[in-house]
């Protein structure tokens, strides 16, 4: 997009948005404080490098399509994802699992894992001058054949996983202190029962006991903050799940741990939205995980929606950037990868701006004052404001392509790079 016809737009939509009390240049100045986590197995479909050919096989969650140029090595991932941050406005994180480690060729188990197998990570991430997440791999071994993991009643199997844990913890707690930034250690597991139990109980004790045992090393916030994932259901899990959202709620209030709220993990009408402001009133922090579950979780790529624009509103209206830890989870085998990403790292950075551009104290008012009408019609008129001018611009503040520009680069890309993967 032409440079000039973008400061122009720009400069028209400055004046709408003035014309109701908002202040562009504070909107775009205040996305400085969204920092996206990148989920890092769009690149390869949730394959890993635990195994010489995992990348290449796939992984133990389901990823439907076949599109070519899937990251085959850790070297092709992180040019992968340099790309993608190459593409999109202000700053983010990567966010890895266990299985995404520099394991030389080598078999190494997950209850051996250390710092030695992700130092090359760091190294990376300090050279881009960006964060880390991490995650335990509960998924795609043997040990989790069962369906139970840290709440197996095989107390080798739970001791297995319950080590597992603290070797992440211990990785992720590495990460924070080298890179100067609190690395987010996220727990969820596929554990749950396909047909009805009968010992809900046992189970749930056992997972909290194994909790319990994971995190007795304290680790400085400054360096680790944990968090706890809840799920409704899986396949193959389908009459208990474990880890509900009531069982890691309640731990996460008692233990001073985040809750990670994926907007996957509900039922279809409950809003994870609407669930920000109620954890926050017991919990110092809440983790999201932002995706689009098209039939529940079915993890499309995110776009612009009702849903991702309720979780932005709130954060933005009551100031949460602070307490919120926001990262995405979703993958598409079946379309390019790295558009994947763009396009939905964007549609979640548009949501932000989006609702930084609200006159959010004019609206509290009408709403203090009853006056519900002139809210309704307000919330209306702003979905037809100029906000693609003023996301052009901060495009162009950042140096990133502006409007649908990037699209052309993704395709020189594939054409340069993927297909001849």
């Amino acid at each position: 997009m032409d440079r000039t016809q973008i400061e122009k737009a720009y400069q028209l939509a400055k004046e709408q948005y003035a014309a109701i009390g908002v202040e562009a240049e504070k909107a775009i100045d205040k996305m400085k404080e969204v920092v996206i986590s990148l989920h890092c197995w769009q690149t390869d479909d949730v394959g890993g490098f635990e195994k010489p050919d995992a990348a290449l096989s796939g992984g133990g969650i389901q990823t439907t399509g076949n599109y070519p140029g899937k990251a085959k090595t850790i070297g092709q991932m992180r040019a992968d994802l340099e790309k993608v941050m190459h593409l999109l406005p202000g700053k983010q994180r990567l966010n890895l699992h266990a299985i995404y480690g520099e394991f030389g060729g080598k078999l190494v188990d997950r209850d051996e894992i250390g710092v030695e197998h992700f130092q090359g990570w760091i190294d990376w991430a300090k050279n881009l001058g960006i964060g880390l997440d991490f995650n335990g791999t509960y998924f795609s071994h043997p040990k989790a054949d069962s369906g139970f993991t840290l709440s197996s009643k095989d107390e080798g199997i739970r001791k297995f996983w319950v080590e597992h844990m603290k070797r992440c913890r211990e990785i992720g707690a590495e990460m924070g202190k080298q890179l100067g930034t609190p690395c987010v250690h996220n727990t969820w597991i596929p554990d749950g029962s396909k047909d009805v139990p009968v010992d809900r109980n046992g189970y749930r004790a056992l997972l909290k006991k194994s909790l319990d045992e994971g995190y007795e090393n304290e680790f400085s916030k400054e360096y680790l903050k944990d968090a706890v994932e809840s799920k409704l259901f899986g396949i193959g899990a389908e009459s208990m799940t474990v880890g509900s959202h009531d069982f890691y709620l309640g731990y996460a209030i008692k233990n001073n741990k985040l809750i990670c709220l994926d907007n996957g993990h509900f039922h279809p009408t409950e809003q994870v939205g609407d669930k920000i402001s109620s954890c926050l009133q017991f919990t110092d922090e809440v983790l999201l995980h932002v995706t689009r579950p098209v039939r529940w979780d079915s993890d499309h790529v995110v776009t612009l929606n009702e849903e991702v624009q309720l979780i932005a509103s709130e954060i933005v209206r009551n100031n949460f950037f602070g307490r919120v830890n926001t990262g995405l989870d979703f993958f598409d085998a079946s379309i390019n990868r790295i558009g994947a990403y763009v396009v939905g790292t964007r549609a979640a950075q548009k949501a932000f701006l989006i609702a930084l551009l609200e006159p959010t104290a004019q609206l509290v008012k009408m709403e203090e004052e009853g006056r519900y009408f002139e809210r309704l019609a307000m919330l209306e008129e702003l979905k037809t404001k100029p906000f693609g001018a003023i996301w052009d611009y901060y495009c162009l503040l950042n140096d990133v392509p502006a409007g649908e520009d990037y699209i052309s680069e993704i395709l020189t890309y594939e054409k340069d790079v993927l297909s001849k993967r």
